[in-house]
């Protein structure tokens, strides 16, 4: 029988609005602030006002910014990534240093596993979690259920979990979101690490003792370590082969690259091990903020903390549906958007933080992100236009400086993308994978229907928490000897 938690008032309060009430600035609460709204109340009236005068010059100057920060933003990842190709800063523990170690010496680690309306994969969990290696006498799983999922917690219930699985019951309250149930666990956890999970995740059974080892050998500075992330439904469909492409870049070059030039790094929704003390020191999760992993990254940059990556996988479930995705996605670009006005709010603060760099690095990634994928869907349909529409009328909006970076974004910008995806699968010996890059384009117009969602989203319902489904797959989970090599 499973043993059960309930959060008093007090722990709830603190999990919602503990960061807003220490430092509203850092609290995506407000999505903007009076100051942010002046400014985006003149920029709209002057653009307004800038298309009724001169709305061939607007269409031009606005056609010409856009293609600037979209090729701005790409070549960025471009050339992060090609910085992390050339290292391997991934902490590699070998197998001696795991033998050599003694459970005496483990410190007491939490795992914290948000749950809501899962419980079609309870016993998926339950049976992952059992597989870790590590002595239960110092294991602390808390598994996090809202206060009216009675179906998820009957399943767990049911399920027969071992006496160092603890259900936490997260009382009920505004925002119902991921980070304010972490903040919960948070506050009722006693281990000297703390890693999140996410209920459908299956991490290497050794990845506590990884970590563990490689925040031994790191810097007093380095507060949280980052394990990679795979997909077990790869060879699905296109949807989880898209991906497992994007995911292979992201965590074999763009983290590497991101860290070598010491650049705030977003961090990723799971399998993110954390010293507690620098996690509670950073305030926990903005509970406001739905892609709060991404926002907890830049506040850690902030303070001068540093991301490590270890060289351990935890295997996930991959999007096999289109409505699914879009779901996720939106609320992910939101997040970005969200994180993006948020350090906003104070530049000058923000640039003495970090340093001109690592600004730029936040601007250029956070910021563009959500602006690159905004362009797609508009610049997809300019380009079918212009192939319809006579020279005379195309020259009246596309100079010629104006068409060479449109071209310039059509031809380099999609090719950078596609050689980035490319890049992804190499390290993991999944060289089946690469000619499916060639769809990338396709899968960037996902993206942008997702973005123009999220920007609704951030507009009319700023903290809805958008559920994705998982379970969907035909799979339950990786295979004895799965595709592809994690490294």
């Amino acid at each position: 029988m499973s043993r059960i938690r309930i959060a008093d008032e007090h722990t709830a309060h603190e999990a919602t609005y503990g960061l807003w009430e220490r430092d509203p600035r850092l609290s995506a609460r407000r999505v903007l602030l009076r100051s942010q709204k002046v400014v985006v109340a003149v920029a709209v009236i002057a653009l307004g006002v800038a298309l009724v005068l001169a709305p061939v010059g607007t269409i031009i100057a606005i056609l010409g910014v856009s293609s600037v920060v979209f090729l701005a933003s790409t070549a960025f990842k471009f050339w992060v990534s090609l910085r992390g190709a050339r290292y391997d800063l991934v902490d590699h523990i070998a197998p001696a240093e795991l033998d050599a170690l003694q459970d005496d010496e483990l410190p007491i680690y939490t795992v914290l596993v948000p749950v809501f309306r899962e419980a079609n994969i309870v016993h998926r969990l339950v049976t992952n979690l059992g597989a870790l290696d590590y002595p239960s006498e110092k294991l602390e799983v808390l598994i996090l259920v809202e206060e009216e999922d009675d179906e998820t917690r009957d399943a767990i219930e049911a399920s027969g979990t071992p006496d160092y699985m603890t259900v936490v019951v997260v009382p009920k309250g505004v925002p119902q979101t991921k980070p304010r149930a972490c903040n919960v666990g948070l506050a009722m956890c006693t281990g000297e690490f703390v890693v999140i999970y996410d209920a459908e995740d299956a991490p290497d059974p050794l990845q506590l003792k990884k970590a563990y080892l490689a925040f031994r050998r790191a810097g007093e500075r380095t507060a949280v370590v980052q394990a990679q992330l795979n997909y077990f439904n790869a060879r699905e469909n296109l949807l989880t082969r898209m991906f497992t492409l994007e995911y292979s870049y992201w965590f074999d070059y763009m983290l590497p690259g991101l860290d070598v030039d010491t650049l705030p790094i977003p961090l990723g929704g799971t399998s993110n091990h954390f010293r507690t003390s620098m996690l509670q020191e950073l305030g926990g999760w903005d509970p406001f903020n739905v892609t709060e992993d991404a926002d907890l990254g830049i506040r850690a940059g902030a303070l001068g903390y540093r991301v490590g990556i270890v060289d351990s996988v935890t295997w996930e479930e991959a999007n096999t549906s289109i409505p699914n995705f879009v779901r996720q996605r939106s609320r992910w670009i939101k997040g970005y958007m969200q994180t993006s006005l948020v350090h906003a709010r104070s530049p000058r603060r923000l640039i003495r933080e970090l340093g001109w760099r690592r600004f730029w690095g936040f601007a250029l990634l956070i910021g563009g992100t959500p602006l690159t994928f905004l362009g797609v869907l508009p610049f997809t349909v300019i380009t079918f236009v212009t192939w319809m529409t006579p020279v005379d009328v195309l020259d009246q909006y596309f100079p010629p400086a104006v068409l060479a970076v449109c071209l310039l974004n059509f031809l380099l910008g999609n090719g950078l993308i596609i050689y980035l995806n490319m890049m992804g699968p190499f390290k993991r010996g999944a060289f089946w994978l690469v000619p499916w890059a060639l769809v990338n384009p396709l899968y960037w117009i996902l993206h942008s229907i997702a973005a123009y969602k999220g920007l609704w989203q951030l507009i009319v319902r700023p903290h809805y928490w958008e559920k994705t489904e998982h379970g969907l797959s035909a799979q339950e989970g990786p295979e004895p000897s799965p595709v592809g090599k994690a490294v």
